[in-house]
């Protein structure tokens, strides 16, 4: 009897020892994956928000393109944004957001501190903003130094006419507005007009860009490299200011320097009515 009982006891003690191997590895293989598996979903997941968002971005942008060029007076579009929130700072936002000044080169302006506004994408998960600013998508990583510009605004230079067609776009608001979640981007068309300008022959254009930066903050919102890059390899313009001062001096290089040279600016409002 004293053998059978042994048998028992021994079957007893390898089914616990079974079922505490396999309660481990459970909690073992559940710990894995909360340590390791659920912080990279995550960041799977913003990623994908941040994707999501740059074409967003360029869906708004082809709708203010709507509005300004083609005069559609009424634009709406629903959109997702995610694990971020997209706020306008309107061209009276304290402090102030990035301003074009166009010159003569020698002091004589044709458009004085021109504030363009902003329609931005702020994702905290991420540290990535996406602007839509002056007809331009341009995309910042707090991270790291520098911007890139995600899709191009509509300036272009004309070498049989001899002519450079300049578009700032303003965007504003009549009140502050930020909205995360699902929303719908409801804006028309405000003021607009343009000016010819003559330039002649020996005269020269100047563009002065001033970056949208609060030292005081931060400098999430400095996306001059963005635009550095687009001004010196996009368009033909050189920088004639020192680096690392500001405002930061573009000269334009004429097709033709011997004929008389037009300078078309063309401003456009766009009011964001809600969002």
């Amino acid at each position: 009897m004293a053998s059978d009982d042994t048998s028992f006891s021994d079957r007893g003690i390898s089914e616990s020892i079974g079922f505490l191997l396999i309660f481990t590895i459970v909690i073992v293989g559940i710990g894995l994956v909360t340590l390791y598996g659920y912080p990279m979903l995550l960041r799977q997941q913003v990623g994908a928000d941040e994707q999501i968002m740059e074409k967003n971005m360029i869906v708004l942008q082809n709708d203010i393109k709507s509005l300004a060029y083609k005069l559609v007076p009424y634009k709406e579009t629903s959109l997702k944004t995610g694990s971020g929130t997209l706020v306008v700072y309107n061209t009276l936002t304290t402090p102030a957001t990035s301003t074009i000044s166009i010159t003569d080169c020698n002091g004589i302006i044709h458009e004085d501190s021109f504030r363009s506004g902003d329609l931005r994408y702020e994702s905290q998960s991420a540290e990535t903003d996406i602007s839509l600013q002056n007809g331009a998508v341009v995309k910042r990583d707090r991270l790291i130094e520098g911007s890139t510009m995600l899709a191009e605004p509509r300036w272009f230079v004309d070498d049989i006419t001899n002519t450079m067609v300049i578009n700032l776009i303003a965007i504003n608001s009549s009140e502050s507005l930020a909205r995360s979640g699902i929303l719908t981007a409801q804006m028309d068309l405000g003021v607009s007009n343009y000016s010819y300008i003559p330039v002649g022959v020996g005269e020269e254009v100047c563009v002065e860009y001033t970056p949208d930066t609060n030292p005081d903050v931060d400098k999430r919102a400095d996306f001059s490299t963005a635009w550095n890059n687009y001004f010196t390899s996009r368009m033909p313009m050189t920088q004639v200011s020192p680096i690392g001062v500001t405002p930061i001096k573009y000269q334009v290089t004429k097709p033709d320097p011997n004929r008389q040279f037009t300078l078309v600016i063309k401003k456009y409002e766009v009011i964001i009515k809600s969002l």
